[in-house]
C-alpha cells in the first residue's frame, strides 16, 4: 500500500497491523466508529530514533512537517481537583495551555502533564502519544486545523511507527471538542 502522504516504505491500514500498536489504541482501532471508516487510517512503520518531530521530518521529509500533529496531556487544576486531557495541534504550533486549554476546562491552572502521568495514564509511550485510544472520559482539545486536512500524521502509541488519520476523523474521537486558536504560532 501506498501511503496518502510521504514516503514510507511500509504502510498498510491500522486494523491490519494492531500488533504493533499499544493495547489501548489497537483496542480503538479494533472498535472504531464514526464516519471514517478504519482502514483509511494508515500505520506507516519507521524508525524509533526518529520519532520526535523535528528528526522524524529530516528523515521522511520535510513536507511532513505541514502535516505533522503533535498529542499532548495536559493537567487543569481547579480547587482540590485535576483534570487530564489531551491536546491535538499542528507541529509548526505550540498548544495554548495557559489561555485556550486553562479556560475550556474551566481550570485555574493548567500545564504540561509529567511524562510518568502521561504515559502512564494512557499505556502509550513517550514520543508516540496519540489521541487514537486515549482513556475513557477524557476531554480532548484539538485545532480546527488539523481537522481541516486531509490527513495528518500523528503518534502510534508507539515511539516505532505512526498513523496516519484523515484530519475530520479527529472531531469524531471520543471526548472531543474542536477549538479555534488552540494551537498558536510558535
Amino acid at each position: 500500500m501506498h501511503a496518502p502522504i510521504g514516503n514510507f516504505d511500509s504502510a498498510a491500514p491500522a486494523p491490519d497491523r494492531l500488533d504493533e500498536l499499544t493495547r489501548p489504541v489497537a483496542d480503538a482501532v479494533r472498535h472504531w466508529s464514526g464516519t471514517v471508516p478504519a482502514d483509511q487510517i494508515v500505520y506507516v512503520d519507521t524508525e524509533p530514533e526518529w520519532a520526535d518531530t523535528a528528526t522524524f521530518v529530516e528523515h521522511y521529509g520535510r513536507e511532513l512537517l505541514e502535516r505533522s500533529a503533535n498529542c499532548v496531556v495536559v493537567t487543569g487544576k481547579r480547587g482540590g481537583g485535576t483534570t487530564l486531557a489531551a491536546c491535538v495541534a499542528l507541529s509548526t504550533t505550540r498548544v495554548d495551555v495557559n489561555g485556550v486549554v486553562r479556560r475550556h476546562l474551566g481550570a485555574r491552572k493548567a500545564s504540561f502533564a509529567p511524562m510518568d502521568t502521561a504515559t502512564g495514564e494512557t499505556g502509550m509511550e513517550y514520543g508516540g502519544i496519540t489521541p487514537v485510544g486515549l482513556p475513557a472520559g477524557w476531554p480532548l482539545l484539538v485545532d480546527s486545523a488539523v481537522v481541516d486536512l486531509p490527513y495528518v500524521l500523528v503518534g502510534s502509541g508507539r515511539r516505532r511507527g505512526k498513523l496516519l488519520v484523515p484530519g475530520k476523523a479527529f472531531a469524531e474521537l471520543p471526548g472531543a471538542v474542536v477549538l479555534e486558536g488552540l494551537g498558536a504560532a510558535a
